[in-house]
């Protein structure tokens, strides 16, 4: 039988077939030795116990090579004891220490695997010709394995490890593909000192080799990974285990003379040595023998020989191992001459020596396996599959096997890297990195959701199976919570930020601070994998949770890209300084006391992340940015809630999140956009301003403003930069209609038609499949920031930057409002967000529309500020009714405030006037938080059939508790009943005592 796989030959363009996936690592070693019956007399067990300490050192030597549950040991002296613990307690290994005057143990043995079979049973003893010839004449029938035992622990790990590999060994080797190594020595002396010798090096190995893991969790995982050892003690138990396994193995260890066909054969080695090569030409085989002459033998079969007379013998098999086995670093030789051209340590050094290597020397190599035999010895199964089916023989260049090896390398550390928290680590961070971590603890909110979506990417393939438009996360590192911890206790912040200063000098006094010195080299190392802008992100504790989002309360700031490293590493120290500063900003802290939270509870962690987009000379942006939701509380046509809601725009994210207009649509209703249905809308309501990253401001001084270098430009910049190529339609001004698609001269209308209506990329289709699965991989409705980037017609990339959770009431109400009639109530709205019934408000704060000005939106937006600040003293709420978007950046379309500044308000209303209509500001911060705190949200158009109703008038004849020329607050002595039912979307809010 041929042992080695039918290799077929692979082009680099097939590398797309080999869709690699995770090792399953969890699913190895899964039958374990966890107790061991010691039988052995008082003095042989004081011996261990006492003397030698036997499970103090197999527990030391288990947390030296990272090895997890070493097992227990229980001894006992007599055949009473034995069979007593048999019989209560369960055992998956049973060591003997027989005294070698009388056969009892032997005889007990026997009995022991009449009644439990599938117990290995190990007889340790002290070795000489004397104990030999006893072992000789007694029946072993009942003896798994016989050791020579001097009182090393060494032994003792070797032994559980042997019992664990045989165990395994089947299933392992079938589930991943996990690689073995044969030792194949009748003489128990040898046998008990290679196999020492042996785990300690293979144990030892796969620890350093698991350092090529991301985190310490994987690394425990991979050293399941590792090869197994089996042991053969005559020339048909090694054939029989070759046949099984063969395909799987590292290399052969062989003494020349053992039994072979029931007879004493000197030469068995030689004989299993030419048995294998024709099977396998290029498996690595260690011929070790007590004659030196044999040597010649080793020679003819090209095997390497080892004199186990030789005093350096251990050092020897060691040395034999790591060269030939794939242990150790890959050399890289001269065929002709045996020269070394590279040393090669790790994967990504062989990714960046891949193509330097030469012809000959890539031949010579790849044609014995010996790249594959790097990657089986690391438990790298995918990759290493894949390279033992390269046949070099078919290639005409080798720049063919060449460019596939560094395709592989490349697609298996991008699926490496993808859904997984890596540890920061200088030598392996680069450009095909993830997501790593600087620190031990959190990483926050925003960096919980973060890591989520990479590990929903990775768990479902789905989302990449556009090999032009794929999935994926942003390059991050995080600098978890104890990084700021460590930042504010060293530079004694804490007492001074508790005072009464303005956010200019909070700033001030962080950006005076020193950050930890040691991240100077871990920064230079992400610059080098960025190589583009950054952004510094918050990611605090509270950001983002479960139950109460902090959205868009902290800074993000964003740095351009320059050459001069130490202007990049000041730039960012200042932008992280800025981001800690902002936790204790007054509008935190107002937002902190409005949570019934405490600022000195909160703790921040930073995001480092490269920013999506291009560069176009000094601008830079993303082709597509937006926001989506699983739930749409706007349904239109033949929307369901369920359906989920985009909009998005232009440029960077923060034009969407701010409340700007983008285009708004459902995923799976991508042709029925509202704002395109007619000539006046799309001209009216889409997008004519975007942001971008101005590239020419590298700031001296980072202020409290965290928007300072960004640029709010018009289309006829993105025009200019050929950005609107694939994702603007065009409006001819003679024919009076908007043509699809981009073309000289009109005005351009940002309608992504080329996208949603015409399928050049699946967006849409990738926007409902993130929404339900991160819905129901969350446990609740979601929303996710992403960014689009479009090189041309044929390449694109979908990135994820943020993940949060919607927290809805679960108090639902059945009542059907719309029967409520309008004399009992002050408002009605048909497009209501929230659930549920609220009877504890008694007042309403409302702008006065009689000589509503927009023009007067940021003096309004200050009037509304103090007047809650009054009600966050008293712990009292309001509903707050206003014309425009509430929370708008933009004070033309709505009233400036921050969520602090109406953290009361209890309900709060968009209330269109005739000639200033309202669209909800649906996909921002600002909307996030309203959800977040269960405030109810209505729209109203009153002038507009089923608009809803808002009773002004009521309102305006009661007393007024407080009034300015802008807004009037009315109390009332009963309290107002508001009811929302969420599921038709309709809210009402009651007069008082009705």
């Amino acid at each position: 039988m041929k042992s080695d796989i039918s290799k077929s030959v692979i082009k680099t363009h097939d590398i797309r077939q080999f869709q690699f996936r995770d090792t399953p690592f969890v699913k190895l070693m899964n039958r374990r030795i966890y107790n061991i019956l010691m039988i052995a007399s008082r003095y042989d067990m004081f011996i261990l116990q006492d003397d030698g300490r036997v499970e103090e050192q197999i527990f030391n030597e288990y947390a030296s090579l990272n090895l997890r549950y070493p097992p227990l040991f229980t001894q006992v002296s007599t055949r009473k004891e034995v069979m007593n613990e048999l019989k209560t307690n369960r055992y998956e290994l049973i060591i003997c220490m027989p005294n070698m005057d009388n056969s009892e143990v032997f005889e007990m043995a026997k009995n022991i695997k009449a009644d439990h079979p599938h117990i290995p049973i190990v007889v340790l003893t002290p070795f000489s010709k004397s104990v030999s010839k006893t072992l000789e004449k007694e029946d072993l029938s009942g003896i798994d394995y016989v050791f020579s035992w001097l009182g090393d622990a060494d032994l003792l790990l070797a032994i559980i490890k042997l019992i664990e590999d045989r165990m395994n060994v089947e299933n392992d080797v079938k589930t991943v593909g996990v690689q073995t190594i044969m030792l194949v020595e009748d003489s128990v002396r040898f046998y008990s000192s290679e196999l020492s010798l042996l785990y300690k090096f293979v144990l030892f190995e796969s620890k350093e080799f698991s350092r090529e893991a991301l985190n310490e969790h994987q690394r425990m995982l991979r050293m399941r990974g590792r090869p197994k050892i089996l042991l053969a003690r005559s020339y048909e138990e090694a054939v029989d285990l070759y046949r099984k396994y063969g395909n799987n193995m590292l290399g052969v260890i062989s003494d020349m003379s053992f039994n072979h066909e029931g007879e004493k054969d000197k030469l068995a080695g030689k004989k299993l040595g030419e048995w294998i090569r024709n099977h396998d030409k290029y498996i690595p085989i260690i011929l070790a023998s007590s004659e030196s002459e044999n040597k010649k033998y080793a020679v003819e079969i090209d095997a390497s020989f080892i004199d186990k007379n030789s005093k350096t013998f251990p050092y020897d098999l060691r040395k034999a191992i790591k060269e030939n086995f794939g242990f150790g670093d890959f050399i890289i030789v001269n065929p002709h001459t045996q020269e070394e051209i590279f040393r090669i340590k790790n994967l990504k050094e062989l990714q960046n020596t891949i193509r330097q290597i030469p012809d000959d020397s890539l031949y010579f190599h790849l044609s014995r396996n010996h790249f594959s035999r790097f990657f089986y010895s690391r438990a790298m199964f995918p990759v290493a599959e894949m390279l033992k089916r390269i046949d070099v023989s078919e290639y005409e260049s080798m720049d063919e096997a060449r460019e596939l090896i560094y395709d592989a390398i490349v697609q298996y550390r991008r699926m490496k890297n993808t859904g997984v928290v890596a540890i920061f680590d200088r030598d392996r961070f680069d450009q095909f990195s993830n997501f790593a971590r600087i620190g031990e603890d959190s990483l926050g909110g925003k960096g919980r959701g973060l890591a989520f979506m990479g590990s929903m990417v990775k768990m479902h393939p789905e989302f990449n199976a556009y090999d032009n438009f794929p999935v994926l996360i942003p390059r991050t590192v995080v600098l978890c919570t104890d990084i700021f911890d460590e930042f504010m206790e060293t530079n004694q912040l804490y007492p001074q930020v508790m005072l009464d200063l303005s956010d200019e000098e909070i700033l001030k006094l962080f950006l005076n601070a020193k950050l930890p010195e040691r991240l100077v080299n871990d920064f230079l190392v992400f610059f080098d994998a960025i190589n583009g802008p950054i952004a510094i992100r918050s990611s605090s504790l509270l950001e983002d949770s479960r139950y109460q989002p902090f959205a868009g309360i902290y800074s993000t700031y964003m740095i351009p890209f320059v050459d001069d490293k130490q202007e990049m590493v000041r730039m960012i120290s200042d932008g992280i300084k800025a981001v800690y500063a902002s936790v204790f900003y007054k509008d935190t802290k107002a937002y902190m006391a409005a949570t019934r939270n405490f600022i000195d509870q909160e703790k921040m962690a930073i995001l480092l992340q490269e920013v999506v987009g291009t560069q176009y000379g000094s601008h830079f942006y993303p082709t597509i940015s937006g926001v989506a939701r699983s739930i749409n509380y706007y349904p239109i046509g033949n929307e369901k809630p369920e359906d989920g809601i985009v909009n998005m725009g232009l440029g960077l994210g923060k034009y969407i999140v701010d409340g700007n207009v983008g285009l708004r649509f459902s995923p799976l209703h991508a042709s029925n956009i509202l704002q395109l249905s007619t000539l006046e809308m799309a001209l009216k309501e889409t997008q004519t301003r975007f942001y971008a990253l101005d590239m020419n401001n590298a700031v001296k001084e980072f202020p409290v403003d965290d928007s300072f270098n960004l640029l709010k430009l018009g289309l006829k910049e993105a025009e200019n930069d050929g950005a609107l190529r694939y994702i603007a339609s065009t409006y001819d001004p003679m024919d009076q209609i908007i043509r699809e698609g981009y073309y000289p001269g009109g005005r351009k209308v940002i309608s992504f038609s080329h996208i949603l209506q015409h399928g050049m990329f699946p967006l849409a289709e990738i926007l409902d499949n993130v929404l339900k699965v991160g819905q129901r991989e969350m446990g609740r409705p979601v929303e996710i920031e992403f960014a689009v980037n479009v090189k041309n017609q044929k390449e694109g990339a979908f990135y994820l930057l943020q993940i949060r959770p919607i927290v809805d009431s679960r108090e639902m109400v059945s009542e059907d409002l719309s029967k409520i009639e309008k004399k009992e109530m002050i408002l009605y709205s048909e497009s209501a967000l929230g659930n549920g019934i609220s009877n504890d408000v008694y007042d309403v704060v409302y702008v006065k529309t009689e000589s509503y000005n927009a023009a007067n939106n940021s003096l309004v937006a200050r009037e509304i500020e103090k007047l809650n600040k009054t009600f966050s003293e008293s712990d009292r709420n309001y509903i707050l009714v206003g014309p425009g978007r509430w929370g708008s950046s933009d004070p033309w379309l709505g009233i400036p405030v921050k969520w602090p500044h109406i953290s009361q308000a209890r309900v709060i209303v968009e209330s269109g006037l005739e000639n200033y209509r309202v669209e909800p500001s649906q996909g921002t911060h600002f909307f996030q938080n309203l959800t977040s705190f269960g405030v109810g949200y209505f729209t109203i158009n009153p002038f507009l059939k089923d608009g809803g109703f808002f009773d002004e008038a009521f309102l305006n004849a009661q007393p007024a508790a407080y009034e300015t020329d802008f807004i009037r607050h009315v109390h009332f002595d009963s309290s107002l009943t508001i009811i929302i039912n969420g599921k038709k979307k309709t809210g009402v809010v009651l007069k008082p005592g009705e």
